[in-house]
């Protein structure tokens, strides 16, 4: 070909620049297709600002690089593949994509099928690459949330469910298995469970239900659903609870994560949505994040949150842990933890003191501001300080940075939620808010970070025990009526339902002997979590439809066996409140069958009149009584793939702010609601000097369940692990990578400990993936009286050095 094929100039110099590196688990490298383009350097610089991968070099022996000439898997990359998206050559390349010579072609794949993330709420729009059935490679597309970007799980972790461990058939609990435990192995489960068809497998579920009903009441009866459902799914499934059994005893896991920002913001501003998309920080000068860490929790809008910093934004910081934004914020406020309020309510004391509140803003839409402004005198920073641990001018700098702000949003995950004192913490920031008229417009509003993918869009479809679809109350005689006349059914009952701490409760109590877990799994994600797996081993019946034997499935009766996401269609609601739509992209493995399928066919089995044949169908019935969903349509939803409510009209794309024009309370108006100081419910002592706080880590996912079975993302974090402070690891003794055993009130785990800095020397952060060290044995079940949410991010904690003998025994 004339030489077309060959380069004009000299290759690199192989000794001096490795052109192969497949150090790295996810992604390849080949820098002998390289043409220097930057593409990379600018994915990563300026989209995902990370800063690892710069050019080394000069002219034509010029290259790509990350960190110090590191290769790819020893440098700090986050394996978010930003730069994989961005190569138009291939030197850059998804590792399912190339063999072991590193050769690939990234378009090799049959179908390209649009659909939506299925971890963090975030709700990022994904291009799924399907070969032979399975799920090639993911690429991000241009989604009203991420804008193409991803982050390492919506990349890289979608091979769990292709996983050996798929349940592909029903499966009912043999009549000699051993007594009920945590103890099948999710690989031969054969001494524990037998196939069965799917008549005999749903007959068998629903008789045990019908029969505890008959004998001892529907109330005998609970359902925990779950936020990595559909809408459709989540509705069918209150649904099931409510017209199947009469009652109110059917949850999720927003009881676990943001039901005290929910009661809050129900309280006093009507909604338990956002007021504002996340996206909206590029409107805004000043932005506060407390208690939220989005650089491992919700990695791409923490994109946007950087981005909103190299502009000349002002990133206020608030964390007793530490994270990674710090070195974006312009303020960094570690207080203590549990103090929340002490600080929140110094800094308003400050805005009150001299004057920065929004006097008009408060007179035109809230009410009770007399009240908080003389509730908030008693608080000022000088005596707040000693509490809170932030310095008094520390404090009254960054009062006077958001009230100064022309246009500023607040944003909170679950270390302001996961409190006895939670509802208190959102009261708190939402009265912030309020006081300097940041709501309701550009660039302004109140964000709680939603952490499941779906766990807006289960709330909103009613999977709540006080509230029917879209908030309203049970109690409500003209709402139930509305509910059960679309129904076809007879009235339920008009009193509140159990929460899901509450249900493990009443099973304890003997008040509840059955249940239907659908895709949650409470004998991992419950505080005191051997009191919820006792729970579990006592009920006569239970009904666990899931994707793998998880922690919970282990108890089960009957396991019926479901479909991953990429397996069905539905839509899902994000952290903005945007619905989107996601689709199937593969079929379920063996039998396995979508969930809305199964729900359908289980309420036929408890005498329950549904025809459902798809879920367009399920969607259009939600509607009905669902004015969020107005101008949505299933048809719009195929078409444009994402739509914000509230929607104004058919071609209304959605109201990215609202309460602009006033609130959905009497009169229009907000409400203050003064906090007041709550000391956490178990403080150290002498035996447990110590605070532990839980979360998640980058790379994995609440209990495991889907990102242990996922390659990559088990690889870059496999083992159990705790992070302390060096000097605290010095005074143990125990040097970084050793084992320390981590003691509460409940129980015991033994773990590996890592040196953090950005951890106070007081404090141990866990994540709650790991089953064999399991966070949730050592966590406090005391809850918060309003949202009834546990306080996972304090418990008091002895930690010691673990000796050789214990580490070999365990």
């Amino acid at each position: 070909l004339n030489q077309v094929c060959e380069s004009r100039l000299p290759p690199l110099e192989p000794e001096r620049v490795p052109l192969l590196d497949d150090s790295h688990v996810a992604m390849s490298v080949n820098l002998d297709a390289c043409i220097q383009c930057g593409l990379c350097v600018r994915a990563c610089r300026e989209v995902q600002v990370n800063d690892v991968i710069g050019m080394a070099g000069r002219g034509h022996n010029s290259y790509p690089t990350f960190d110090m000439a590191d290769p790819m898997g020893a440098s700090s990359c986050v394996a978010c593949g930003e730069c994989v998206q961005a190569c138009p050559t291939g030197a850059l390349m998804p590792s399912t994509v190339v063999d072991d010579a590193q050769v690939g072609d990234s378009g090799d794949y049959d179908e390209e099928i649009k659909s939506v993330c299925p971890f963090c709420g975030v709700g990022c729009q994904v291009s799924l690459k399907v070969k032979d059935n399975k799920i090639k490679f993911v690429e991000g597309i241009n989604g009203p949330a991420n804008e193409g970007r991803l982050c390492v799980k919506g990349r890289f972790g979608f091979d769990y469910i292709h996983h050996d461990h798929r349940l592909t058939k029903p499966l009912i609990r043999r009549s000699d298995a051993p007594p009920k435990g945590l103890n099948v192995d999710p690989s031969n489960w054969s001494e524990f469970f037998r196939e069965a068809s799917w008549d005999e497998a749903l007959n068998f579920a629903a008789g045990g239900l019908n029969d505890l009903k008959a004998e001892k009441g529907g109330r005998s009866v609970a359902g925990f659903g779950s936020a990595k459902c559909t809408n459709e799914e989540a509705y069918l499934f209150q649904k099931i609870i409510r017209q199947g059994f009469g009652h109110n005893n059917v949850d999720h896991c927003t009881r676990l994560c943001h039901a005290s920002s929910v009661a809050a913001l129900m309280e006093n501003v009507g909604s338990a949505a956002v007021t504002a998309t996340f996206n909206e920080i590029e409107n805004a000068d000043v932005a506060i994040v407390i208690g939220a860490n989005p650089i491992e929790n919700h990695p791409v809008a923490a994109t946007y949150f950087k981005q909103f910093t190299k502009r000349g934004g002002k990133l206020i910081v608030m964390d007793p842990r530490g994270q990674a934004l710090k070195r974006f914020a312009s303020h960094m406020l570690q207080f203590r933890p549990g103090a929340d309020v002490s600080m929140l309510n110094a800094i308003m004391h400050v805005i009150v003191e001299e004057g920065l509140y929004d006097k008009q803003y408060i007179e035109a839409h809230t009410e009770n501001w007399e009240a908080e402004k003389a509730h908030l005198k008693d608080f000022s920073p000088e005596k707040m300080s000693a509490i809170c641990g932030i310095d008094a001018e520390m404090l009254r700098d960054v009062a006077r940075t958001f009230a100064g702000a022309k246009a500023g949003m607040i944003f909170w995950g679950m270390g302001v939620s996961q409190h006895i004192h939670g509802t208190d913490n959102s009261r708190c920031l939402i009265s912030l808010a309020l006081m300097t008229g940041q709501v309701g417009r550009p660039g302004s509003g109140l964000h709680p970070l939603r952490g499941q993918n779906n766990v807006q869009g289960a709330s909103d479809a009613g999977m709540i025990p006080m509230f029917l679809p879209d908030y309203q109350s049970v109690t409500d005689d003209g709402v139930r009526s509305a509910f059960t006349e679309v129904w076809g059914s007879e009235d339920f009952s008009s009193e509140k339902g159990l929460t899901v701490t509450e249900i493990m409760d009443a099973v304890h109590d003997g008040d509840i002997h059955g249940m239907y877990i659908l895709g949650e799994n409470p004998a991992m994600s419950d505080p005191d979590v051997e009191h919820a797996r006792d729970a579990l081993a006592k009920l006569r019946h239970l009904v666990v439809q899931d994707i793998f034997i998880t922690e919970t499935a282990n108890y089960a009766d009957v396991i019926l066996p479901a479909s991953a996401f990429a397996e069905k269609s539905g839509t899902v609601t994000n952290t903005n409140r945007q619905v989107q739509m996601g689709r199937a992209a593969v079929s379920p493995p063996g039998e396995a069958r979508e969930d809305w399928w199964i729900e359908v066919e289980l309420a036929k089995r408890l005498g329950l009149n549904w025809t459902y044949t798809d879920p367009s169908q399920v969607f259009n019935e939600m509607a009905l009584n669902m004015r969020s969903l107005d101008n949505i349509t299933w048809e719009r939803l195929m078409v444009e793939n994402a739509v914000t409510y509230p929607s104004l009209s058919a071609d209304d794309p959605g109201q990215a702010i609202v309460f602009a024009e006033g609130f959905p309370r009497k009169e229009g108006r907000a409400k203050f609601t003064p906090a007041s100081l709550i000391a956490p419910d178990d403080v150290p002592d002498a035996e447990y000097p110590m605070i532990l706080t839980t979360g998640r880590q980058l790379e994995h996912w609440h209990t495991g369940s889907m990102t242990r079975r996922s390659k990559v993302l088990d690889t870059v974090e496999p083992e159990a692990n705790c992070s302390l402070h060096p000097k605290t690891l010095r005074a143990l003794g125990v040097a970084a990578g050793g084992h320390v055993r981590l003691t509460t009130k409940r129980g015991s785990i033994l773990v590996m400990a890592r040196a953090d800095r950005s951890v106070s020397e007081d404090m141990v952060f866990l994540p709650f993936t790991f089953v064999e060290a399991a966070a949730n044995i050592l966590t406090n079940s005391a809850v918060d009286p309003y949202g009834k949410i546990p306080e996972f991010k304090f418990s008091a904690v002895k930690v010691e050095a673990a000796d050789g003998s214990q580490i070999a025994a365990e």
